[in-house]
């Protein structure tokens, strides 16, 4: 199968270094203690004092506390010979310049590792009290098969393939990455849901004890939730992050999986899951996270829109991590030949 003109070849993702130094491209504005944390994916403005700054990507275990690096918080597959894995070679990139490994591992936000309620940190170097393994799920709701289940069965009854995709942060950022996992679709059927189910209720994990953030910031309605309607979960596009460069996901990223919804803004993709929901109806009051917080900045569906502005900023560019260009944002991320069917055009128009 001939790939698209725009697709970003695989060997062109990930160089071996790009940077090691960017410029802040991303202010926190004050809406009081809510405004600290925008969403789920954002950009670090400031570095702990008690963290190392990030050194060559050499890493050595994953429970260091703090990690020496980025990369130290990749932790050690119960299935270790998976990864790599192959590359999908229909997983579409529609734009935008790839993303240095150290640069992803260094900059992203995992409100439940920010450990000060007046900075954003570079989130990796709180993550080292995070136990990854063993990791399990409960599948509850409308669905034929539910219980608890040990996510490390499902790599190996799925198999994993690598996927190229864009994130395009709300706060105006991106970055093009390979993810290992599987498709959504796959997990949710494996459920066999009931045709009573019309969302699917991602909620992660609640640990204050090994979440710093969890513990300073009562604030926040945890522990973290996300929700899809059905049809979007089962989207071709949809997928089970479980790695990243070739390896399992280092713990910021949302170790030991997360969603990976490339035509939604970042923080819509919930990380670090414990719990899947199939629902009739999403509860009262306890649709997403960030839509109940703040509804006129963000929405249930939260499709990347270049149409229509964050109450604070313009959403028609964004900066792909890495560097310091502005480049046009396209609508659904550039994945509508994929999804748009899915909306009512009438979405487009407002915060949604």
């Amino acid at each position: 199968m001939t790939p698209p003109g725009w697709r970003v070849p695989e060997r062109d993702v990930a160089p071996a270094s790009l940077y090691h130094d960017r410029r802040e491209f991303v202010k926190r504005l004050g809406l009081g203690a809510l405004a600290l944390g925008l969403s789920g994916c954002g950009d670090s403005v400031e570095s702990p004092t008690n963290v190392p700054s990030p050194v060559l990507p050499e890493r050595t275990g994953c429970d260091a506390d703090p990690p020496s690096t980025p990369l130290q918080t990749i932790c050690s597959s119960p299935n270790p010979t998976l990864y790599p894995a192959a590359p999908n070679p229909i997983a579409p990139v529609p734009y935008g310049p790839p993303t240095d490994r150290l640069e992803a591992a260094t900059y992203n936000n995992f409100y439940e590792f920010i450990g000060n309620q007046n900075r954003v940190h570079s989130v990796w170097g709180f993550t080292g009290p995070m136990d990854v393994w063993p990791w399990t799920v409960e599948v509850a709701g409308e669905a034929e098969v539910t219980g608890r289940f040990d996510i490390a069965d499902f790599e190996r009854e799925f198999g994993l393939e690598e996927r190229v995709y864009r994130l395009r942060c709300v706060e105006a950022w991106s970055i093009v990455v390979p993810w290992t996992g599987y498709p959504l679709a796959r997990l949710v059927e494996r459920f066999r849901p009931l045709s009573s189910a019309r969302y699917v209720r991602f909620i992660s994990f609640d640990r204050p004890s090994q979440a710093v953030g969890q513990r300073t910031q009562p604030w926040y309605p945890w522990p973290y939730y996300e929700a899809l309607r059905m049809d979007e979960a089962l989207n071709e596009l949809a997928f089970v992050a479980t790695g990243i460069y070739g390896e399992p996901l280092p713990k910021q990223h949302g170790a030991p999986w997360r969603l990976a919804l490339p035509w939604k803004y970042g923080f819509k993709s919930a990380k670090s899951v414990v719990r899947i929901e199939f629902l009739r109806e999403l509860p009262s009051g306890s649709s997403t996270f960030w839509a109940d917080l703040w509804p006129e900045a963000y929405g249930f569906y939260s499709n990347v829109n270049p149409l229509v502005d964050h109450p604070q900023w313009s959403q028609a560019r964004e900066t792909p991590l890495g560097t310091t260009d502005s480049i046009p944002t396209r609508i659904f991320n550039g994945y509508g030949p994929w999804v748009e069917r899915l909306y009512d055009p009438e979405l487009l128009t407002r915060v949604s």
